[in-house]
């Protein structure tokens, strides 16, 4: 078996998951084929929440199966289903708010609902990156960008199940369907 060298150009963007055994499978099976040099979940890992009717796949614990052999590329941002023995099982600090500076562009990441759009203050080439919504969105307003990778697994108005991958080279993010990997968007960042 050929050693696959991690792609040092690629982000998967994923949120929402929300405990399906297939969407995590998912996301291994994308980093098996790209060996992405980090995964972002933008929260709702494991559960459903008093909401949203658990998926016809819903176990937490295969999900944090796949994810364990992602540990040490993932970045986990907490989501409001997420709990603290979801950190205590994959071993990592979930954060409430990131803000880093990724390709020379400053990232606001958040789930979405401790935190809107409309909480910050953005300059040129900015990029708030959030899910909660289970809607995508890719949006450039004034030089700066919206952005959201819908859910894999519980999608709302009429969007499909959806991930991200930001290709760092051409330092765009393309938004794809889960289900057959069909581009749905591409945005470029500059």
């Amino acid at each position: 078996m050929a050693y696959l060298k991690r792609n040092k150009m690629k982000i998967l963007i994923a949120s929402d998951i929300h405990g399906s055994r297939e969407a995590s499978e998912k996301l291994a099976s994308l980093d098996s084929f790209y060996n992405f040099s980090r995964i972002i979940l933008l929260g709702d890992i494991n559960y459903s929440g008093a909401r949203n009717i658990p998926p016809h796949d819903y176990y937490p614990i295969d999900v944090c199966k796949n994810l364990l052999g992602l540990k040490n590329k993932l970045t986990i941002i907490r989501g409001n289903c997420d709990s603290r023995v979801d950190e205590f099982v994959l071993g990592i600090k979930f954060s409430d708010l990131l803000k880093e500076t990724i390709n020379g562009h400053n990232f606001i990441m958040t789930h979405g609902d401790l935190y809107n759009e409309n909480d910050f203050t953005y300059h040129n080439n900015d990029v708030y990156l959030y899910g909660h919504t289970h809607v995508y969105k890719l949006e450039k307003h004034d030089n700066h960008y919206f952005i959201n990778p819908g859910s894999t697994t519980l999608p709302k108005e009429n969007t499909k199940k959806s991930y991200m991958i930001y290709d760092l080279e051409k330092d765009c993010i393309t938004l794809y369907s889960l289900e057959d990997d069909s581009v749905i968007k591409t945005l470029e960042l500059h």
